[in-house]
């Protein structure tokens, strides 16, 4: 779904009580996207990309994303084939499980896969940092070398995805930090960052652009 007077694809920012949404709308509409905040399921359901933002503990992410529903908007759009982002917690809860003190919590189950905290000697990973962008990476396209934001203390740590042909295998991003972990995740539908594009200056705003750049147009 475009915005018909400007031709800019309809992203929907889904409003479940999370934190730094306003800054995630404005950075999609430098980027180029007709980006709104709502709860609105069948804006939710027509719109050409669906953001999810994330901050916090794991746990508190998933119980509102479940009070709200959200959780099977997210659902029902990868099933149908329909682009879904996360950032950062928005990124974390589409695996299996999350362990934050000692408490684990389901996450979306879309990955296999485990969040843990960081193998690092200062916590949390606040600031810039580089990545090593996946071959053939759509959201990398052209900011290979560039840094980008991140503010975690916990992140998955390994990548254990099976993907039998003629399914794609997934583009995987990691990052240095004590030791590797996922930066971005980009697997059909579903792509994802741990760090945030809408705090990391205009390479940020340059990899949503890659990303609305990719959203269909019908």
């Amino acid at each position: 779904m475009t915005d018909a007077a400007t031709e800019r694809p309809l992203v929907a920012v889904l409003d479940y009580g999370s934190g730094n949404v306003h800054s995630a709308v404005k950075a999609l509409i430098e980027a180029g996207a007709d980006a709104r905040l709502t709860k609105d399921r069948g804006l939710i359901a027509d719109a050409a990309g669906l953001l999810v933002p994330g901050v916090g503990a794991f746990s508190a992410v998933m119980s509102a994303l479940r009070e709200s529903r959200g959780d099977e908007l997210i659902e029902r759009r990868l099933a149908g084939g329909r682009p879904v982002m996360g950032i950062c917690v928005g990124m974390q809860v589409m695996f299996e499980r999350g362990v934050e003190r000692g408490v684990d919590t389901e996450g979306l189950g879309e990955w296999p896969g485990v969040v843990t905290e960081l193998d690092a000697p200062v916590l949390p990973h606040m600031g810039w940092n580089t990545v090593r962008a996946g071959s053939g990476s759509v959201l990398f396209d052209g900011i290979e070398g560039e840094r980008f934001y991140f503010v975690h203390s916990y992140g998955a740590q390994s990548w254990t995805l099976d993907v039998i042909k003629p399914f794609r295998e997934p583009i995987v991003t990691w990052c240095d930090y004590g030791a590797p972990f996922l930066a971005a995740v980009e697997n059909g539908p579903l792509t994802a960052t741990q760090f945030h594009p809408e705090k990391s200056g205009a390479a940020g705003i340059r990899l949503l652009g890659n990303w609305i750049g990719s959203l269909p147009t019908a």
